[in-house]
């Protein structure tokens, strides 16, 4: 990575605030560029600060650092910090970079400061030449996902396929599914042309996934993907499939 990693504290106590700050001042090549402690003025700042890291406390007074993060793209690297451990699992289900309590050791810090530093090197090393700079999302970058009360942050390369569910998308990835605060139209349109193939008017499918390919007798076709799941290319999309797929 180039330049200093930048962080965000979200954090409710002035406090922790002062005390994350003093820790992260320890480091040359951190820069603290900002803090908030609610959940709106955290997302104005990220929105407005674009982090590469926050370090976010789980209980805010308006709601959870999960509700912080619904909806966010593309999304930084996030390390929770909170003063209750019964977090952790869920935190680490969320596949969160790492997980710190209060009150937070220099050391815990400095290996979090580093998860961040390998991730971004590990992303810029990914990113497509002329990705940087530009904000649509590549297969490397994280959505965050929310189901009740299970999150995960998943790589848009692990997602099977996207549908519509209401005025959100249901996402298929792992063995799981869950739902992205985004509209179908409105998440294709932030992705990097060709991550994704638009099947037919409901669904967008990751093709690297897709194991056989059928005649339908719509004149479409139907995909079998690698769970075992069927899609249906519509006619209309058929042509479109050929091409990708050079049938």
């Amino acid at each position: 990575m180039s330049g200093p990693l930048r962080v965000l504290i979200v954090e409710d106590a002035r406090l922790a605030r002062r005390e994350l700050r003093t820790l992260l001042a320890e480091s040359a090549d951190v820069e603290c560029v900002g803090e908030a402690e609610d959940v709106p003025a955290a997302r104005e700042a990220i929105a407005r600060l674009h982090p590469d890291l926050i370090l976010l406390d789980i209980q805010l007074p308006s709601g959870s650092g999960f509700d912080v993060l619904d909806g966010l793209d593309p999304l930084p690297a996030v390390v929770f910090v909170t003063a209750y451990d019964q977090y952790a699992v869920q935190a680490f289900e969320a596949n969160a970079l790492d997980y710190l309590l209060k009150p937070v050791a220099a050391a815990r810090l400095a290996t979090a400061l580093d998860k961040a530093r390998a991730q971004m090197a590990e992303q810029d090393t990914a990113r497509a030449p002329g990705r940087r700079g530009t904000d649509l999302l590549a297969a490397h970058d994280q959505v965050f996902l929310r189901d009740g009360e299970r999150c995960w942050f998943v790589a848009l390369g692990e997602i099977r396929r996207i549908v519509v569910d209401g005025n959100y998308a249901r996402v298929w990835f792992r063995d799981q599914d869950a739902l992205l605060a985004r509209s179908l139209s409105g998440l294709e349109a932030r992705m990097q042309p060709g991550l994704f193939f638009r099947a037919n008017r409901n669904t967008l499918v990751n093709l690297r996934m897709v194991r056989t390919v059928e005649p339908s007798v719509a004149d479409g076709y139907d995909l079998g993907m690698d769970d075992g799941s069927q899609v249906e290319v519509s006619r209309r999309q058929a042509r479109e499939l050929r091409e990708r797929l050079a049938l």
